[in-house]
């Protein structure tokens, strides 16, 4: 059987892994384009390409996987299955019809909640208490195909995005190997969505970023949680960007809600951390990057002598 497996993330490489462990016969990998990375904009191959070469296998990275082009050049593989794990793009009715067995997806969510481009990132956020994996057949909609199984995964208040990422990328290698000798037997389940019970999780944007303060403890706890390790939260002090990297529990934290100060005040600092004023009472910055400067712990920030107690954060 050949498969042709098409990620780009880190979040891919345990399930091309996992297939190439299990003897499965890739015939090729498709992933996005190298991108500048970093402040010296170096042109770098994603984590999936990485993997796909250190094994030996041939590389293809269309600019768009629509164009005739691409589709042209995937149909030569000749593919009787493609498993595609957060590619980044959404696959035409021509590439979805070229496999006899169809094309699977290892999606980061509970489907039919959380369709899109952010889902692990979200159902932090959203302070969801579990999330985990759908492996599912691919349609022309956005993660509307029909589901074959389901692996739920706890979100514990240490997860942060990045472990979450971590735990799916191996429950989804898991699923994904335990489920393809029924798929190509013909006996995987095939469950429809109920579309009435979707949502959405789109990409994140700069202002999903921006830390407000007269929310509760907890949504600020959460949304910086679910925001780390791939951009932090922020915030403003002195006109300038303040990044927020961690944030205490909120159940550690100090009240707050009877200071009478506004949102955003700067109510104490201390070894344990910046004490901060919210909707509903306080929260603990324990990891910040002031503009200019690397992260670091509160502690060490603290000890400039540099953010006073009554500093407003906008």
């Amino acid at each position: 059987m050949n498969i042709v497996f098409m990620g780009t993330p880190a979040f891919a490489v345990p399930s091309l892994e996992a297939l190439l462990k299990e003897g499965y016969h890739i015939v090729g990998v498709v992933t996005q384009p190298d991108r500048p990375q970093g402040r010296k904009k170096v042109l770098t191959p994603t984590p999936v390409k990485e993997a796909a070469l250190k094994h030996g296998l041939p590389v293809l990275q269309p600019q768009r996987m629509r164009s005739p082009e691409a589709v042209e050049e995937l149909a030569a593989l000749k593919p009787d299955l493609i498993v595609t794990a957060a590619y980044g793009q959404i696959l035409p009715k021509a590439v979805l019809d070229l496999p006899k067995y169809g094309c699977l997806n290892v999606h980061g969510s509970l489907l039919p909640k959380y369709r899109g481009g952010a889902p692990i990132q979200r159902s932090i956020i959203n302070g969801e208490q579990e999330t985990g994996i759908t492996l599912m057949y691919m349609a022309e909609g956005l993660d509307t195909g029909d589901m074959i199984a389901k692996s739920v995964v706890p979100i514990e208040d240490e997860d942060t995005a990045g472990s979450i990422f971590e735990k799916l990328s191996v429950a989804g290698a898991e699923l994904l190997i335990e489920q393809l000798p029924l798929i190509v037997d013909g006996k995987a389940e095939r469950i429809p969505q109920n579309d009435a019970e979707s949502t959405y999780a789109p990409n994140l944007s700069r202002e999903d970023e921006r830390i407000d303060w007269s929310a509760s403890s907890r949504d600020i706890f959460n949304r910086v949680r679910g925001l780390v390790p791939f951009s932090g939260g922020f915030t403003t002090w002195d006109g300038e960007v303040f990044k927020v990297w961690s944030v205490a529990n909120p159940s550690q934290s100090g009240k707050g809600a009877a200071s009478g100060q506004a949102p955003g005040t700067v109510l104490e600092l201390s070894p344990a951390g910046i004490e901060v004023k919210t909707g509903d009472g306080s929260v603990l910055l324990t990891r910040v990057q002031p503009a200019g400067k690397k992260a670091m712990e509160s502690s060490e920030f603290i000890r400039g002598g540099v953010m006073k107690k009554g500093t407003v954060l906008s």
